[in-house]
Parts: structure tokens; sequence; C-alpha cells
């Protein structure tokens, strides 16, 4: 790598774009306000992950000991309020993000081929996150999936969304129907039917593959060494992440097409009535919030079993969470503005270094919950995870706006330009 980082026209890239007016500036504050949230949200989103076994993420009793959340309304709350939300509202924006720096790479004579490279790195630093880190990387599925809408980026906004929609709508369907038959057959009298005897052993004994592995890496987590994780992944994990991409593309490609969309429509500057915004960010809000209430209550009343989680998360929450991201990313575009206070300022920090928030947590929570540093993975309840993660966003929130002060990048982030430019840019202010 080489060149004067002194030099202007290596300061003003693509994601570095040059001065704006004043629209514009806010217009990149408020996103970076919404990824400021969408990170906090996505670490209560995986605190279960990080500190208890996989399958606890989706069903309480793959807790190790009790979860203490009697009734399951922790579970509920966490459910409507926050699992698929924050991933979803992070998806839009990074969608959003494509056509930003797509933009502002036209206008300098670049062409799609720099943000394949860009995305090729995030793919490098999502394999090593996954094998050396942490097995729920989103960052391998992001790269990937943005590598895949380049090819919609001069689409006309309504044919992004209306693409967009079809293939949610489709996938969700899909997802949905073919959870519920599992849950049919395994958990209602259907599955008694002599005729679906096959399908009933196959199903259950299908459950017992990720049990069986969750309480393999729990060992691993509480006895086992840093090195005895890693090669658990690379022995039986290796292509997980290729797994997780066929679960969530169908939702994550939708996504970034309708952040793009709504990226030139004007959602995240202004240029949209804030009337109509505001009404329809709260009744996408509430409606989804009302109805997805509804399916928690529902795995509730069945008790909790592990096929109507499974159903009820992977399949038609997808359906009532979409209302909710798009209601987020409105009101938040709308609230973004006004956030200009010292809580305010420090989530817009947090937003601009996402990338290194982001991987820094599953840097500290190896640390937290490893059986050779503090080892508290599967000691702590659902209530007790919640506080870890309350932690967590007070790192966040404390380191990220003195460092920007003192820095034009964060650090992942300054790592990341210079490798999509293959050149060093200046990091001190």
């Amino acid at each position: 790598m080489a060149g004067n980082p002194d030099d202007p026209q290596l300061q003003h890239t693509p994601d570095q774009p040059r001065p704006l007016p004043a629209a514009g500036a806010e217009r990149i504050e408020s996103l970076d306000f919404i990824r400021g949230i969408a990170v906090m949200g996505i670490v209560l989103a995986n605190i279960v992950i990080f500190g208890q076994p996989i399958t606890a993420v989706m069903w309480p009793g793959g807790f190790i000991g009790p979860d203490n959340d009697p009734g399951g309304w922790l579970w509920i709350a966490q459910f409507v309020l926050i699992d698929g939300k924050m991933r979803g509202l992070f998806t839009l924006l990074f969608g959003a993000g494509l056509m930003l720096f797509m933009e502002k790479a036209w206008a300098r004579g670049a062409t799609g081929w720099l943000q394949a490279r860009r995305l090729g790195w995030l793919l490098m630093f999502g394999l090593l996150h996954y094998f050396l880190l942490w097995q729920g990387d989103i960052l391998t599925v992001y790269a990937l999936c943005g590598l895949a809408v380049l090819a919609c980026l001069r689409w006309e906004v309504q044919t992004k969304l209306v693409a967009a929609l079809v293939v949610y709508v489709v996938g969700a369907l899909l997802w949905t129907a073919l959870f519920y038959y599992f849950y049919l057959i395994a958990e209602t009298p259907l599955g008694a039917n002599p005729m679906l005897a096959e399908a009933h052993t196959e199903i259950l004994a299908a459950k017992g593959v990720p049990v069986a592995d969750a309480a393999t890496e729990a060992a691993l987590m509480q006895d086992g060494s840093w090195i005895a994780n890693v090669a658990h992944r690379l022995s039986e994990h290796r292509f997980g992440w290729l797994t997780v991409l066929w679960q969530v593309a169908w939702e994550t490609i939708p996504l970034m097409l309708l952040g793009m969309a709504l990226y030139r429509m004007g959602l995240f500057d202004g240029r949209l009535d804030p009337r109509k915004q505001r009404l329809w960010g709260w009744a996408g809000l509430l409606g989804g919030a009302f109805t997805t209430l509804l399916l928690a209550l529902w795995v509730q009343a069945k008790g909790f079993t592990y096929f109507t989680t499974l159903f009820a998360f992977l399949g038609p929450s997808m359906l009532t969470r979409l209302p909710m991201i798009l209601g987020l990313a409105a009101l938040l575009a709308l609230w973004a503005p006004r956030a200009t206070g010292w809580l305010g300022q420090r989530t817009v920090a947090a937003g601009r270094m996402a990338f290194s928030n982001y991987l820094g947590t599953s840097f500290v929570m190896l640390f937290v919950f490893s059986g050779w540093a503090l080892d508290l993975f599967g000691r702590l309840d659902r209530p007790q995870l919640y506080l870890v993660a309350l932690l967590s966003w007070a790192i966040m929130l404390a380191w990220s706006k003195p460092w920007l002060v003192r820095f034009r990048y964060g650090p992942l982030e300054w790592l990341w330009r210079c490798l999509t430019y293959g050149r060093l840019f200046r990091l001190r202010r």
C-alpha cells in the first residue's frame, strides 16, 4: 500500500464522501444514528447465544439450568421487540449503504468492481469471525447477499420494491409451511398416524442433531481451550456459514433491496412527508408488534415446546416482523435529527463504528463466557444475560465517541477501507 495520506484525493472516497450540504449531512448522520440503535439491539438479540447453547435462543428448554423466566414473559418480550427486528433494521441500512457507496463511486468514475472488492474483504472478515471468534457470524451472509444485489443497483425504485416484497413473502410462506409441517408431525396427534410414522421418527431424530451438538459445544466452551473450539468449528461446522446463508438469504436480499429503494425515495434525508412517514411508521410498528405478540402467546399456550418455538422463529414471524422493521426505520429516521444530546451523539458514534463494535463485542464475549477466561458460559440465566448485554451497550457508548474525536474512522472501518482501496489512509485527525 502506498500514497500520501494527506492527499485530499485519498481522503474523499465513496465510503468517506466529500462534504455535503446540510440535508445530505443530516441524512448520513441519520443512518449512523439508526445503525447505532441496531448494533446495540443486535447484542441483546445475540446475548443468549453468547452465553448459552445455540438452541436456547429459540427454545427455553435449551438453557443449561433454569432460565429464571417464569411464564416465559422475558422470552415473549424479546421475541416481540428484538428478535429479527434489529438484524432486519441493520440489513435495511446495509442495503442503503451499498446504494450510497455506489452513488459516490459512480460520481468519481468507479464501477461496481470497487464495491465487489469491498464485499470480498467483508467476506474474509466474516469467515475469520466465524471460525476464530463466534459461530453466529452474519458478515458472511451480508457479503454474499451484497454481491448478489449488486446486479440490482440500477433497477428503478418501484422494481426494487416489488421484487423485494415478492421474494420476501414467498420465502416467508415457504419457511412457514415447512416448519408448520414439522410442528404438526412432531407435536400434534397427526404424528401418530401410522402412515406418517417414518416422517415422525425422522423429524424427532433431526431434533436430536442440534441438541446433541449444542451439548458438545457447551462442554467445549466450559472446559475446552480456544483452539479446541476453533478445531470443532473447522471439523464439524466448516460449511455452517453456508447453511445460515441458505436460511436467511430469503430475508436478507429482499431487505437489502428495500433499503436501497427507501434510501432513493428519501426515507433517511427528510424528502418524504414527515406526517405520512410517522403515520405509516407507527402503523407498521404497532401492527407488527400486535401480530407478533399473538404468535408469541400461542407459543406460550403450547408450553414453549421445541417445534412450536422453531416454527414461530423461522416461519410466520418473518411476516409479522417486516412491518415492524419498516416502521422502526421510518420512526428512527424522523427522530435522528433531534437526537443531538449526550446519548444521541454517542449513539451516532457507535453507529459510525458499527463494524468495530460488532466484531469487538464477539471478542469481549469470548473472554466473558469461555472456560479459560471468566467461565460464565451456561452459568447465567436470562435476566443476568440481559445485564451483560446492557454492560456491552455501556462500553460501546463509552468508547466510540472519544475514539472518533481522535481518529477519523473506527479501527476496523479504517482497516476495511485500506484493504478496499489498496492504500493507506490517515487514521489520526
